[in-house]
């Protein structure tokens, strides 16, 4: 398999391949060098030039009517191929998503490590509803995204208009902190303790994303009406046996003084 063959299908056409491989033979060369190599139009290589720099695997250099063409090394390829399958990698979970909406199926999405958790938390906040209906496994998001990211989240979530519906297990819990708050958009209540909340979840329009511990250290994203309307209807029962938290605002109207029992109103 010949050079031009191989660069036409990495998507270096004939005459592009003809003078970038011109170009690397002349070594620094005026057009006119590249023109008399390759035999083609002087116009044809003025537009192949145009496009290898654009690809990055020529440059111009000096003034109008001085030009030199420089090629740069080769090795430039490898590393676009691979920022473009990084590009594709990070594109891939939101085309599957549209492609599987088109056919009608459910669709997954799974991301790897802390950013990959992240970016599972934040789709949350493209919630249309108005409300998440959450549990949070406390000890494991303290840890990652960790407690500072999450004020930053709460933030956010407050701002767009988003109310949060969250059960919690005292078992999972480490600080008292994030209670219910009116002005923070967020009710909390605690599950009985036969019921073990060891994976942070939301649900929200039709999706529902999961949250795992550090040691498994991942997000996933699962669009199904279906699915997401049987997690709401298992949420709702836990929640009618779940014991409500007080709201923020009661407690000081309750507790004046504002004393140590008042538990930390720090955002989730």
């Amino acid at each position: 398999m010949g050079l031009k063959h191989t660069l036409g299908r990495l998507g270096i056409s004939d005459n592009m391949s003809r003078v970038y491989l011109a170009a690397i033979e002349s070594g620094p060369s005026p057009v006119s060098v590249l023109v008399a190599r390759t035999k083609l139009p002087k116009a044809t290589v003025y537009d192949s030039v145009a496009k290898l720099e654009k690809e990055g695997l020529l440059e111009s250099q000096g003034a109008v009517g001085k030009r030199i063409i420089v090629a740069h090394d080769p090795t430039i390829m490898s590393e676009q191929i691979e920022a473009r399958r990084q590009m594709v990698s990070e594109m891939l979970p939101e085309l599957r998503a549209l492609f599987n909406a088109a056919k009608g199926k459910p669709n997954i999405r799974f991301y790897e490590g802390e950013e990959g958790i992240r970016t599972t938390m934040m789709d949350a906040l493209t919630c249309r509803s108005g409300t998440l209906y959450c549990t949070y496994a406390m000890a494991e998001i303290m840890e990652v995204p960790g407690l500072e990211w999450m004020e930053g989240y709460a933030a956010e979530r407050v701002e767009k208009g988003i109310w949060m519906k969250v059960m919690r297990s005292r078992s999972h819990d480490r600080k008292n902190i994030w209670p219910s708050n009116h002005r923070e958009k967020r009710e909390v209540r605690f599950a009985p303790e036969h019921v073990p909340l060891g994976l942070t979840t939301m649900i929200y329009d039709n999706r529902v994303a999961i949250v795992s511990s550090k040691k498994e250290n991942y997000g996933l994203i699962l669009e199904s009406e279906e699915f997401a309307t049987m997690q709401r209807t298992l949420f709702s029962v836990i929640w009618a046996m779940s014991e409500p938290s007080q709201f923020i605002e009661d407690i000081e109207y309750d507790n004046p003084n504002n004393d140590c029992s008042t538990p930390s109103s720090s955002q989730d």
